[in-house]
């Protein structure tokens, strides 16, 4: 009897339901659908280089304070264009050899990706005007 009302509140704290997947919870919102963080080299190929849509890769750091600034301004223009376009981020301390692959050497670096191929990039802090032109010439629109 102790060990099914153990049981039975042990489940009623562990959450459960289509918003969580392994103890972590899902963000549902368009901005987290879009934007998402590279694991590891084979993860960058799968979800990047290999993607049909266009991408846009945030190489940032921690201890980078532009970094700061540009992410979640740059998730958020990416949340307006609706799905046609994905951010993956990409940490240079975890993912150094992305970076030396891509020649990122200061950080905030963005590339824009099309069929795995980088179609153009920037450096450093930019304002949403400059975003949103950045984003247009990278979807075509």
């Amino acid at each position: 009897m102790a060990q099914r009302l153990a049981l039975q509140r042990l489940l009623s704290l562990t959450p459960r339901g289509p918003l969580t997947s392994y103890g972590r919870a899902i963000g549902t919102s368009a901005g987290r659908r879009s934007t998402f963080n590279v694991q590891d080299g084979s993860d960058f190929q799968d979800r990047v280089v290999n993607s049909p849509k266009p991408i846009v890769v945030d190489f940032h750091a921690q201890w980078c304070g532009p970094c700061k600034i540009l992410g979640p301004r740059l998730e958020k223009m990416v949340a307006k264009q609706e799905g046609k376009v994905l951010m993956a981020k990409v940490d240079i301390d975890d993912h150094t050899d992305l970076a030396i692959e891509y020649e990122v050497s200061a950080v905030p670096t963005v590339l824009a990706m099309k069929n795995g191929d980088v179609v153009d990039k920037f450096v450093g802090i930019k304002d949403e005007d400059q975003l949103e032109a950045f984003l247009k010439k990278l979807i075509g629109a």
